[in-house]
């Protein structure tokens, strides 16, 4: 008996973000793999590239291209290589975020022109871009799909000038969204509560917000890396043809509180 094909056996998709295999975007591109998709995986500068490569080894990808987003030059040259290679993309993941870890803390009034202006280019416009170079190689229709965070609506501590950036990038998905639906294809975001990635780490008292979360989510829970992966390939898959425009949270329920739970509360 021949195994079923997976739902995205035939596709081809680009994973832009790769940190380790600790990341978000290592766990979307595990879950695509498993479902049959063919990747491909960008990375910035050598260190990062030694860090991809076994791992994209693993799901049998053997194309890593180093890009630096905030360079037009280099973003293009990846495209060309796509384009190269397979001729179409299928789906793109963009998980790409940065601000100065030091502007992270203290408040958001004091924030930097030059650190603003960085962590909107690295954090917003780069998807822009990317959705722009890949619009090309869509002729059938596509996929792009980005990463939020719920510091977009809600202030968190020490998240500052990102939660600035996750609401352009948020807002940037519906004006694509718009622009490139009549070509079929879509644009959404997923929006993980707290996660133990790299990125995480930076930010200040991330584990006592995971462990706050965890206590008052609905479920008890923290999303985990199977769970983001498994919401990436609906909305890469076929089955997501019909939903653009979309933030789906998956943080197990804990943007629906207006205040803890109750036992979380006890003796205050």
């Amino acid at each position: 008996m021949s195994a079923v094909p997976g739902l995205m056996q035939g596709k081809r998709g680009l994973i832009m973000g790769v940190a380790n295999d600790r990341s978000i975007a290592w766990g979307i591109a595990r879950a695509l793999a498993d479902e049959g998709a063919e990747l491909a995986f960008s990375h910035q500068g050598e260190a990062f590239g030694r860090r991809v490569e076994p791992l994209a080894g693993s799901v049998g990808s053997d194309i890593l291209v180093d890009v630096d987003v905030t360079d037009v030059v280099s973003i293009e040259a990846c495209f060309r290589t796509l384009r190269s290679r397979w001729g179409r993309l299928d789906f793109l993941i963009h998980a790409i975020a940065y601000s100065d870890k030091a502007e992270l803390t203290g408040r958001f009034v004091d924030t930097s022109r030059e650190n603003f202006l960085n962590s909107l280019n690295i954090s917003c416009y780069s998807f822009i871009e990317v959705a722009r170079q890949a619009e090309a190689l869509m002729s059938d229709g596509g996929a792009l799909v980005t990463l939020t965070y719920m510091g977009s609506n809600r202030v968190q501590p020490n998240y500052n000038v990102m939660g600035v950036a996750k609401a352009a990038l948020e807002s940037a998905v519906r004006y694509l969204a718009n622009d490139l639906g009549p070509k079929g294809i879509r644009v959404n975001a997923i929006s993980p509560g707290p996660m133990k990635t790299l990125a995480g780490a930076a930010i200040g008292g991330a584990r006592k917000t995971f462990k706050t979360i965890e206590a008052n989510a609905p479920l008890r829970a923290n999303a985990t890396l199977e769970a983001v992966g498994g919401t990436a390939v609906y909305l890469c898959s076929d089955h997501g043809a019909s939903t653009t425009g979309e933030i789906i949270r998956v943080d197990g329920g804990y943007h629906v509180l207006g205040m803890f739970q109750a036992e979380s509360t006890q003796g205050t």
